[in-house]
């Protein structure tokens, strides 16, 4: 039997590059266009199982239709199970103030990631190419991007089969063997920066530079070795240096300072939780503590000699929670009653004749002060939380319980000696934190 060497070359592929291909439950998402229908045919060439995922973005009025329904023919053809999804992407891409394109890629993939989880497909196959990768090399080292991004399309739980194989490859397959597909009129516009570079900027390229793909193929391999190695170097120094506290992780500036090239090394370390501008990173590591940086999900203070990372908390810091001690408090942190003082900061005994209900458990204001039992005189709130070295998170974390606008413990350090019960006190009220 005759093997055309596009399928020779896809057998090679997948058994050097893909393990345990055919043990896996594989999701392909299927436009209908050139590049997800030869995989679809290079797939079932191989007797690979698998089943098909097809979004309708209702972009091209009958135009999307009928590539529904042709996707669904050719599933149907190779008795492939076949999942489909309408979006409204216009009003989508409206609601979230992004473009259609973003819309389309934000509907697609949040969908396919709901069907992997529903279904238990192990990965998603995408059809992309080499061309693709170097289309995405450009755009990226446009943007000023750094080593991930410049090594284009990668692979993690989306599998891309066909990225070592050219367009020119993937189209002498389909005329070869006679295959069908859908043809998206938008692709021939130029009104994306992708277009255009696809049908001017890249054609020249080739023209001008013999076997041009074939060496950016080596360049990515060249990359990809890169950023495997520089992943080993950040591994080791976060497992070293970045240190687990709760729910903050501590990193030592001492550490990051002795980094070469140190910007370098910054935005590796610090990219994954959204600080990606390394001028910001640098004023960090030199600036006052308490200065801070908050990216989209993630917050990182400079403290003393420490950076804090911390997942970003929609809090604000005048919560304010009223509480009759009459029963147990669960939220936001767990009071109990309790029948014998066990004499530590996590205990506070009381004189109940002292308090006025509802007791208000708050956050720190600027301007708070108390009387610590045990020292002479008020102290500044401010002074009492540097005196204990708190960080800064530290000081935004700390709950205070108070009689109307006078506090009356630090909750799990400190009592005010105004409210604390002595020896003679009846019936004592006394509080346990957790």
């Amino acid at each position: 039997m005759y093997f055309c060497p596009v399928i020779d070359h896809f057998k090679l592929h997948i058994a050097n590059k893909f393990q345990n291909f055919k043990e896996q439950k594989l999701l392909l998402a299927f436009s209908g266009g050139l590049d997800s229908r030869v995989l679809l045919d290079l797939l079932c060439q191989l007797e690979i199982d698998f089943s098909v995922a097809h979004c309708n973005f209702n972009l091209r009025a009958d135009a999307s239709e009928a590539d529904a329904l042709f996707c669904a023919q050719i599933a149907e053809q190779h008795q492939l199970p076949f999942f489909i999804k309408k979006f409204d992407t216009k009003s989508f891409a409206k609601e979230q103030k992004i473009s259609t394109q973003m819309a389309a890629r934000e509907l697609r993939y949040t969908w396919f990631d709901a069907l992997k989880e529903q279904e238990g497909f192990t990965h998603l196959l995408t059809a992309h190419h080499l061309d693709d990768q170097l289309e995405t090399f450009m755009i990226n080292m446009g943007r000023g991007s750094g080593l991930k991004g410049l090594r284009g399309i990668t692979t993690n739980k989306i599998l891309r089969p066909l990225l070592n194989f050219s367009k020119d490859e993937i189209e002498q397959y389909a005329q070869k063997h006679s295959i069908e597909w859908r043809e998206d009129a938008s692709n021939a516009q130029d009104d994306y920066l992708r277009n255009n570079m696809r049908h001017n900027v890249i054609p020249q390229w080739k023209t001008a530079q013999e076997n041009l793909l074939q060496q950016v193929g080596q360049t990515f391999d060249h990359l990809t070795l890169a950023q495997e190695a520089l992943s080993v170097v950040v591994d080791t120094f976060k497992n070293k240096h970045f240190i687990q506290q709760e729910d903050v992780t501590a990193v030592k500036l001492d550490a990051l300072m002795e980094l070469k090239p140190q910007a370098y090394y910054l935005h590796a370390l610090f990219e994954a939780y959204g600080f990606s501008h390394v001028a910001d990173l640098e004023s960090l590591l030199v600036a006052q503590s308490g200065k801070q940086l908050i990216s989209s999900s993630h917050r990182l203070i400079r403290d003393r000699a420490v950076l804090l990372l911390s997942p970003l908390k929609i809090e604000t810091s005048d919560e304010e929670f009223s509480w009759i001690p009459s029963q147990d408090l669960i939220n936001p942190i767990k009071l109990s009653l309790a029948d014998q003082s066990l004499n530590t900061a996590n205990t506070a005994t009381l004189d109940k004749s002292k308090l006025k209900y509802p007791l208000l458990l708050r956050k720190y204001r600027e301007g708070d002060y108390f009387y610590p039992i045990g020292m002479q005189g008020k102290k500044k709130l401010s002074k009492f939380f540097k005196d204990q070295k708190y960080s800064t998170l530290d000081k935004e974390n700390q709950w205070l319980l108070c009689s109307e606008e006078q506090i009356v413990w630090v909750v799990g350090k400190r009592v005010d000696t105004r409210f604390a019960a002595i020896p003679e006190t009846l019936n004592p009220l006394i509080i346990r934190s957790h």
